[in-house]
C-alpha cells in the first residue's frame, strides 16, 4: 500500500470516537465536526481497508469483528502520537533529545547510576533511553549512542571500550549445602540457571577449569541477566552472571559466590556512536560524562 492510500489520523480519530459513543453524531460533537463529516471519514477508512467497520442495525451502530480488530491497533497509534507530541511539547524550543539504547540489565545496573547529575551539566539535553538486545542499524533507528557487548565493532560507528566482564556463579545462601561447595561440578546439583544471551556460558566456565558435564546446557532459561539474578535470589538455582551486575546483591548478602572462580569473557562492553556524530555537542557531552564516571563504583 502506497503512502497516498494510507488512512489519515483524522479518519482514525473519527472511527475511534464513533466506537466509544456508538454514534456518529456524538463523535462529531466531541471532535467539533459535523455528523456527515465523521460518517464520510469512516466510510473512506472502510474503503481503504476494504472491510466494513460498522453494521447499521435499526439506525444503531454495531462494530464488526474486523472493526474490533482494527480498533485495537488504532488506539495504539493514537496513544503513541499523543505521547510523542506531549513529549516534544515538554522540551521547549532550545532542547535536544539524545537517543540512547542499552542492554536491559546493563542499563539498569551500570548505566542508570551513572546518569545522576548529567542533566545539571547539560540541562538542554533530554535522554531517551530504550532497551535493545538485538543488532540494529544506528542510522536507520536514529540512535545517537548505543551500549553493547561484543568484539568492539559496529558498522559505520566508532566504538569505545568501557569495561571487561568476569562471569561468576551466584546463588542465594540458603541453597548451599552444609559445608559448602567443594568442587565446580557440585553446582550442577543446585540447578544451573541459563541466560538466553549467553547459551555457552556454563560450558565455557566449566571447561576453563578442566571440567565437563552434560548438564552445562540444562536448566531454566531467562531472557536477561536481571531475570536470572532474581531467580537466583529466589533460590531457584545458580546463575552465571557478570560480577559487576550482581555486586548490589553480593554486598547486601542476598547472593553469594558458591565457587570463587571467575571467567573473563573474550568480549567486553562498549559504547558506540555513528561516525558522523562524533562532533555533535550533545553526543560528545554524553560520551565525556560516561567516560568520566566509568570507573566510579556507584556511578558518582
Amino acid at each position: 500500500m502506497s503512502r497516498r492510500h494510507l488512512p489519515t489520523l483524522a479518519a482514525m480519530q473519527c472511527f475511534e470516537a464513533s466506537v466509544r459513543h456508538m454514534s456518529f453524531t456524538r463523535a462529531a460533537d466531541e471532535l467539533n465536526l459535523t455528523q456527515s463529516a465523521v460518517s464520510k471519514q469512516v466510510a473512506q477508512l472502510e474503503s481503504v481497508l476494504e472491510h466494513p467497520l460498522f453494521r447499521r442495525v435499526r439506525k444503531r451502530l454495531q462494530v464488526t469483528p474486523e472493526g474490533a480488530l482494527y480498533l485495537t491497533e488504532v488506539r495504539k497509534i493514537l496513544a503513541q502520537v499523543e505521547m510523542s507530541t506531549r513529549y516534544m511539547q515538554s522540551y521547549g524550543g532550545q532542547s535536544e533529545v539524545l537517543n540512547v539504547t542499552t542492554l536491559p540489565t546493563f542499563g539498569a545496573r551500570w548505566l542508570i547510576p551513572r546518569l545522576n547529575g548529567f542533566r545539571f551539566r547539560h540541562p538542554r539535553v533530554y535522554l531517551n533511553i530504550a532497551n535493545r538486545s538485538e543488532p540494529f542499524d544506528l542510522e536507520e533507528e536514529r540512535v545517537d549512542v548505543a551500549f553493547f557487548f561484543g568484539h568492539g565493532a559496529w558498522p559505520r560507528a566508532e566504538c569505545i571500550r568501557l569495561l571487561d566482564e568476569e562471569m561468576v556463579p551466584v546463588c542465594a545462601p540458603s541453597v548451599l549445602p552444609v559445608g559448602g561447595v567443594r568442587e565446580p561440578l557440585a553446582l550442577t546439583r543446585l540447578v544451573l540457571l541459563q541466560s538466553a544471551t549467553r547459551p555457552e556460558a556454563w560450558h565455557d566456565w566449566f571447561e576453563a577449569q578442566g571440567c565437563y558435564t552434560e548438564h552445562s546446557y540444562h536448566g531454566p532459561r531467562f531472557d536477561t541477566f536481571y531475570m536470572a539474578l532474581r531467580a537466583a535470589r529466589a533460590g531457584c538455582g545458580v546463575a552465571l552472571v557478570p560480577r559487576f551486575l550482581a555486586e548490589e546483591e553480593l554486598q547486601a548478602g542476598l547472593l553469594t559466590l558458591p565457587w570463587s572462580f571467575g571467567l573473563t569473557s573474550r568480549d567486553a562492553y562498549y559504547l558506540a556512536y555513528p561516525e558522523h556524530k562524533g562532533e555533535v555537542a550533545k553526543v560528545q557531552g554524553f560520551i565525556d560524562w560516561i567516560l568520566e564516571h566509568r570507573d566510579a563504583p556507584d556511578g558518582s
